[in-house]
């Protein structure tokens, strides 16, 4: 209770061994427990207590935003049935079109009943929304709902969230209505969880602060989850389910801390045959970024007893946390990035014998000095090797082609010597600096393929967030489409490539409808996996596949490809407990250097 007095009544309770709430924190005193205060962002006055809620809920259904502190950082909120308000808080805060989170009043025996007026719940879905960790869980939207129709604009699902801690319930019990509730950072950083810091760097974004008195010693975000094949899986993990315990079939000869990647970073502590994955931090762009990365790595050390011998990072030296452990003086191992996936995916079934891994995701740095991202790797932790992949091409542009998709279409077309009609590069600077290769690194990214395939086929040219042109063309998929027959065949150093040119012509004929273009897209994608892996066991007798990487967040093309492999005799695995994207590479990093260093 350290910072925190008891009042004399709390006190006397405290100190006295016959009394039922001897040495219990007075968590609920009215006197010397948690204290709110409330004031708009023009006034000096500031409430307390009851009027500070009362304030709030005020602000709320005046259609204003409030930053509100929970448990691990603050939430921007607003009313989600208030098209004006979404509007203004999207500009506020530069977030056009990302998805919102909503926060849901409880309702019913389990809490779901206004839930479900929005959402069409499974039964996986709404045991999980209702369960003591009350992640994010993306919803079918129902038919008919008073939501705004710009918290997921273009989308059939929302990211549904119940109260977590007393002050959300208070807040929902009085405002009776679903609250967008999204996390209050600058774009990329963690939350943010001090008042005074939210004060300075939230001015001109919200209109009023409902804060209270008791310090967020970490930030920890919400964590989100998306049924997937079959299962409610991990997008991102964080408050209520990490630090998340595993362990590695594998012994740690020393004590590790993996740092992870750039993107959707975590960190994970490993000893013995245990791994301590931290939560969500953020991607690793900005120096407030850094600094809860370090805070996290010292805590994770100082709350398990354990130092750190040997830290492992990923092999780019252009990653922030490659960079922060090559200035430590403890020894260093990097991780090639896809190995890191694979080993994820096979620490945590720890099955016997060899997979073969299909990891699909943006870029990584692969072993050959290129971008790698849509491999096909065989083997088994601390042994992998690339059987097949797909064919490379030239990348205009480098990291501003994940939030310009048009480079990666303009790419596909100028590597097959096309013309592409509806090209943004009008000058063709671009394309200049293509034809002399500056700046244009080779890459066998399966998500840039995808980035092509969503500017050709939804128009889209510049995206505001990562991912935003694939998910809308997921969106778009009704049913399984035939798909089109793509050539396979083995390059000079003995990798099987598959060729996606035919596939150009199909989702650029604008004759036909886009959902048909989109439905061809990820059924060929799909067929595309089956056909690798059928080459790896007739080479290799492999039967056991797994599917790791962002790539596979995609629930349509997951769910088609499980379906054409389980049906050809394979059996598929997807990560469970952990995201198949990156915030899976520290505890692969982990497993990957332990099954090296191991006499198997």
């Amino acid at each position: 209770m350290a910072g925190f007095p008891l009042c004399a009544d709390c006190s006397k309770e405290y100190l006295d061994p016959h009394d039922r709430r001897f040495h219990a924190e007075p968590i609920a005193c009215p006197t010397c427990g948690p204290q709110l205060s409330f004031h708009d962002k023009d006034d000096a006055n500031t409430v307390t207590d009851r009027a500070a809620l009362d304030g709030a809920l005020a602000a709320l259904r005046n259609g204003e935003i409030v930053a509100v502190k929970g448990i691990g950082g603050y939430h921007l909120m607003c009313d989600a049935r208030d098209q004006a308000a979404v509007v203004q808080l999207r500009q506020r805060k530069g977030r056009p079109a990302k998805p919102l989170a909503v926060m849901f009043p409880l309702a019913g025996d389990d809490g779901l009943d206004v839930v479900r007026q929005y959402a069409d719940l499974t039964q996986d879905e709404a045991e999980l929304l209702a369960s003591p960790a009350r992640p994010i869980v993306l919803a079918t939207k129902s038919a008919s709902n008073d939501l705004a129709n710009n918290i997921a604009a273009g989308l059939t699902e929302i990211g549904a969230f119940l109260p977590y801690s007393p002050l959300h319930q208070l807040l929902l019990d009085g405002f009776a209505g679903p609250l967008v509730a999204t996390s209050a950072n600058i774009s990329g950083e963690p939350v943010l969880t001090k008042n005074s810091s939210v004060e300075i760097r939230l001015d001109g974004v919200v209109d009023a602060f409902l804060h209270h008195d008791r310090p967020i010693v970490r930030p920890a975000d919400d964590p989100v989850y998306r049924r997937i094949a079959g299962a409610v899986r991990p997008l991102r993990i964080g408050r209520g389910c990490a630090p998340l315990e595993l362990s590695i079939p594998y012994r740690q000869q020393r004590p590790v801390l993996a740092v992870g990647g750039h993107m959707k970073g975590t960190l994970a502590l490993s000893w013995d045959d245990r791994v301590v994955v931290s939560p969500h931090i953020g991607e690793m762009d900005s120096p407030r970024s850094l600094a809860v990365f370090e805070q996290v790595a010292n805590d994770l050390q100082d709350l398990y007893g354990v130092r750190a011998e040997r830290i492992a990072c990923d092999a780019h030296s252009g990653y922030t946390t490659h960079r922060w452990a090559q200035r430590q003086l403890t020894p260093v191992q990097e991780i090639f990035h896809h190995h890191a996936h694979a080993s994820a995916l096979a620490g945590e079934y720890a099955l016997a014998g060899h997979w073969l891994m299909f990891t699909w995701d943006g870029v990584g740095l692969g072993e050959d000095n290129t971008l790698w991202g849509g491999e096909a790797l065989m083997g088994k932790p601390g042994d992998w090797q690339r059987i097949a992949s797909l064919r490379p091409f030239h990348l205009p542009g480098g990291d501003r082609a994940g939030r310009e998709p048009w480079r990666s279409a303009a790419a596909l077309h100028w590597a097959c010597e096309r013309t592409w009609s509806a090209c943004p590069d009008n000058e063709g600077l671009v394309h200049r600096a293509w034809t002399r290769r500056l700046n244009c690194l080779e890459t066998s990214a399966a998500g840039r393929v995808f980035d092509a395939a969503a500017a050709l086929i939804t128009g889209m040219t510049h995206t505001s967030f990562e991912a935003e042109g694939p998910m809308l063309l997921e969106t778009l998929c009704r049913t399984v489409a035939r798909p089109i027959d793509l050539a396979l065949q083995m390059d000079a150093n003995g990798i099987w490539r598959t060729d996606w040119e035919p596939l150009l012509d199909a989702i650029s004929d604008e004759s036909r409808h886009r959902v048909d273009r989109a439905e061809i897209f990820h059924s060929t994608m799909a067929q595309v996996i089956l056909q690798q892996a059928r080459q790896a066991r007739e080479e290799h007798d492999i039967e056991q596949v797994g599917l790791c990487g962002g790539v596979f967040q995609n629930r349509v093309l997951t769910e088609q490809a499980v379906n054409l492999l389980e049906s050809d005799g394979f059996r598929v695995c997807l990560p469970l407990l952990l995201p198949c994207n990156d915030a899976a590479l520290s505890y692969g990093q982990a497993a990957e250097l332990a099954a090296r260093q191991t006499d198997r």
